[in-house]
């Protein structure tokens, strides 16, 4: 696909470790206005049944990761992956690509507008970064564990090794943070978070200008 041809719409990514609080972010940042772009929702619509990566996932993993509603068994699937690197790049090679190119076209998409386009990126590191003209770098962040206990006592109610096992196949903590533009600290309350989104907002804003 073409890199560096994309028009004059104000395009920005988006990362954080899992459990740092990075759909929520996103989400107000849409309350404000951006257009989101998130990758692990384009990865869901392709792994859908019926979706253009379903069957090659199923070649991949087996019929056991198909669940008894005819739809991909996600958690069956990151049992499988995230312990081990070598079905984990497997998994890569595979979706990447579907990914990059869904997003590509969405982009295009927005070609003719002056939107604010927000690229909710989570798997930094992993390959999907670097092939789109973003102007800057979002990362929410919070220390290791706040994210841990937010995975194992919030709402996912992960066990712990699991959870162990996702964060350790994500970069680090410290390499997300060399790449921001912008830190997004999501470390304390709700409300702590939205004031911070509207500081964040300020900010992509003024790169227009710039």
């Amino acid at each position: 696909m073409p890199v560096g041809t994309f028009p004059p719409v104000l395009l920005v990514a988006l990362t954080g470790g899992i459990g740092a609080g990075k759909s929520s972010a996103s989400a107000l940042l849409v309350e404000r206005g951006a257009v989101l772009i998130d990758a692990d929702a384009v990865a869901r619509e392709l792994q859908a049944a019926g979706g253009k990566a379903f069957g090659p996932m199923v070649d991949l993993f087996g019929p056991d990761v198909v669940a008894p509603d005819g739809e991909l068994d996600r958690a069956a699937i990151a049992a499988i992956v995230f312990p081990d690197k070598e079905k984990l790049a497997a998994l890569n090679a595979l979706m990447l690509p579907m990914i990059g190119k869904e997003i590509y076209d969405r982009i295009e998409a927005q070609r003719q507008t002056d939107n604010v386009v927000v690229l909710d990126l989570p798997l930094l590191g992993m390959g999907t970064t670097n092939n789109y003209d973003t102007k800057a770098m979002i990362v929410v962040d919070c220390p290791v564990d706040i994210a841990l206990d937010r995975l194992v006592n919030g709402p996912r109610s992960m066990k712990r090794k699991d959870a162990e096992a996702r964060m350790a196949a994500q970069i680090t903590r410290e390499a997300r943070l060399e790449l921001a533009d912008f830190v997004l600290d999501n470390s304390g309350s709700p409300e702590d978070l939205a004031i911070a989104v509207d500081k964040c907002w300020k900010w992509v804003l003024s790169l227009g200008t710039s």
